[in-house]
C-alpha cells in the first residue's frame, strides 16, 4: 500500500502544557495525493484548552486534499538544495533516497516558531510486532547529571523504558533510562497510551535503543520495539478522523 499516514500534534503552551494529537495526513506520494483531516484530539483540545484550527485548515469538519504536500508539512523539511542537506539526512539516520514523508516521520517536524510536531502512525505486523522512532522529550526538566549522561550516549546503546505513575504534569508518563539507571527524558505524551499497552505485555516484549545523538543540541533519536497481542495502535477516539 502506497499511502502513508502522519499525525499532527499540538502543545498548549499555557497553562496546561498538554499535548494533543489534532490532525491526520494521508499521503500517497506516487499518485501525488495528499489528504488532511482533523481528528478527535482536536475536538478534545478545543473543549479543554481552547485549541483554534490552523489557518491552512480553518474548518474542523472539512477534508482537505492537494496534489502537493501542504505547506504546513513541507515547511518542516529542509530544502534539498541546501549544501548541508546530506548531513541533515545523516542526523536523522536516513539515506538520500528519503522522501518528505520519511523525513517528517523521523524529524518530528519540530519548529521553534510554533507548537506542532509530526509523528507517523505506528503499524504492527502479523505477529503483533512494531517499531517506532521518536526524539526524547523533556530536556528542560532533567538535571545536569542526566545532560552529562546524554553526552556519553553511544549509537545503538540499549535503554530501559519505564512507567511513571506520578508525573507532576501528566500523571502517567513513559520514562527513558540508561542501563545504569539514569533517567534522561521521556517519550512524547501523545505516544504514551500505545507504549503503555506494549509495556503491559511484559518486559520481555519491548525494548529501546539509541539511534542517533544530534550534538550540540542533544536531540536524541530513540527507537522502541515491542509487541501487542491484541492492542490496536492509535485506535482511540483522539485518533479518529472527524470526517470520513
Amino acid at each position: 500500500m502506497s499511502t502513508r499516514t502522519l499525525f499532527l500534534a499540538w502543545q498548549d503552551k499555557k497553562p496546561s502544557k498538554a499535548w494533543f494529537p489534532v490532525g491526520r495526513l494521508d499521503a500517497d506520494v506516487e499518485r501525488l495525493l495528499y489528504r488532511f483531516r482533523y481528528i478527535g484530539g482536536a475536538k478534545r483540545a478545543q473543549e479543554e484548552v481552547g485549541f483554534l484550527p490552523l489557518i491552512d485548515f480553518p474548518d474542523l469538519d472539512k477534508e482537505y486534499q492537494s496534489s502537493e504536500l501542504f505547506p504546513l508539512f513541507q515547511n518542516r523539511v529542509m530544502n534539498r538544495a541546501r549544501p548541508d542537506f546530506t548531513d541533515y539526512l545523516h542526523s536523522l539516520d536516513l539515506t538520500e533516497e528519503a522522501d518528505p514523508i520519511e523525513i517528517l516521520s523521523t524529524n518530528g517536524g519540530h519548529r521553534v516558531t510554533d507548537s506542532y510536531e509530526v509523528f507517523p502512525k505506528i503499524e504492527k505486523d502479523d505477529t503483533g510486532s512494531f517499531s517506532c522512532r521518536f526524539f526524547l522529550h523533556g530536556r528542560r526538566h532533567i538535571n545536569d547529571a542526566a545532560k552529562n549522561r546524554i553526552d556519553r550516549l553511544e549509537h545503538k546503546e540499549k535503554l530501559y523504558v519505564t512507567l511513571e505513575l506520578t508525573n507532576p504534569a501528566t500523571g502517567l508518563a513513559v520514562q527513558i533510562q540508561t542501563t545504569d539507571y539514569c533517567m534522561i527524558g521521556w517519550a512524547p505524551r501523545y505516544l504514551v497510551e500505545d507504549l503503555v499497552a506494549a509495556m503491559a505485555e511484559g518486559p520481555s516484549r519491548y525494548g529501546a535503543q539509541v539511534v542517533r545523538i544530534n550534538r550540540p543540541k542533544q536531540r536524541v533519536l530513540i527507537e522502541m520495539r515491542g509487541c501487542w497481542s491484541k492492542h490496536e495502535p492509535m485506535s482511540s477516539e483522539d485518533f479518529e478522523p472527524l470526517v470520513n
